[in-house]
């Protein structure tokens, strides 16, 4: 293998061949860096900047590429790097906002191995895995599962069981987590801070391997999973104090239109008090698909009221992908 430039883990962090009952060094050569560039009127600029860079890897024999969304979403220009140095442009094939997901399809051969899929379902707390990102043995990780356990971001995303693993790669995005089996498991989604034995350690949140296979062959067929959009309320919203409180608003989104404001708090959906933020989601997607309106109950200043929001698909903001 090519020698990694720049940074590397200390030795004691990095895999060695030997701990492991499959090809290591293949395994790693899945791998591929990637860079995206996105135009500055992008929907997605102002808070995902317009040069990203993270991992992939290769899922399919046919070059088929796996990682996390938003390193790549309105993403007019795209990158993938091997682990020996060779460049290929690439192209977006599809985003899935309710599992995080994307694929990427090199714009010719990037003769790389694919990593086989297993399931997210054969890990447990305690179990070691290996965190794998582009560059080989020196920017790859062994580390343990802690947790599975739900996780909300404020951006309308919930995971039923997210995996989360420590220690923390510092470059996670689209980094692989690969079982004791040599499979892949798992995408790399956040940095996450989390409590081991009274104290409190950085690690990584990863999406479920499981999550793609029901939606794979749709995305690579019609460039989405084929279900109606989630609605959208433009609205991102964050639990402070026990109450859940509107933290920003789109401007000219559907929240803004109808008329909710940063501060209110967020009482019913549909008539039904909400629970935390993943409960609050959960209730919006239930009223309908996008487009369909979402009554709301807030609370500003003291005083109840009702609103009614007019969803929207979210993704229709988007720039979409096109090839050169």
């Amino acid at each position: 293998m090519a020698r990694p430039r720049g940074w590397a883990f200390p030795p004691d962090l990095q895999p060695r061949a030997e701990d492991y009952g499959f090809d290591l060094d293949a395994a790693l050569e899945s791998m591929v860096l990637v860079r995206a560039e996105i135009p500055e009127d992008a929907f997605t600029a102002s808070f995902l900047g317009t040069e990203r860079a993270g991992n992939g890897v290769v899922i399919r024999e046919d070059g088929l590429v796996l990682t996390i969304g938003y390193l790549v979403t309105e993403a007019t220009t795209l990158w993938l790097t091997s682990n020996q140095g060779a460049v290929i442009a690439g192209h977006v094939v599809a985003y899935d906002h309710p599992s995080g997901f994307a694929l990427l399809q090199p714009l010719g051969n990037i003769g790389l191995p694919a990593l086989e899929r297993g399931s997210s379902a054969s890990c447990d707390a305690g179990d070691e895995v290996l965190v794998a990102g582009h560059g080989g043995r020196a920017h790859s990780l062994k580390a343990s599962v802690v947790a599975k356990r739900e996780f909300a971001g404020y951006w309308d995303y919930v995971l039923d069981e997210a995996i989360y693993t420590a220690p923390a790669h510092p470059q996670w995005g689209g980094t692989a987590l690969i079982g004791r089996d040599g499979r892949l498991i798992g995408i790399g989604s956040l940095l996450v801070q989390e409590a081991i034995e009274g104290n409190t350690v950085q690690g990584n949140m990863y999406v479920p391997i499981d999550l793609l296979e029901p939606i794979l062959e749709d995305m690579v067929r019609i460039g989405r999973a084929d279900r109606p959009p989630r609605p959208w309320l433009g609205m991102y919203s964050g639990e402070a104090g026990g109450r859940l409180v509107v933290a920003g608003i789109t401007d000219g989104g559907p929240a803004d239109q109808a008329g909710v404001a940063v501060g209110d708090v967020l009482l019913e959906v549909a008539g039904q008090r909400v629970d935390g933020l993943a409960d609050l989601f959960r209730k919006v997607w239930r009223v309908g698909p996008a487009g369909t309106v979402v009554p709301l109950t807030i609370e500003r200043d003291g005083v109840r009221s009702q609103v009614r929001v007019e969803s929207a698909d979210r993704q229709s903001r988007f720039k979409k992908p096109h090839l050169h």
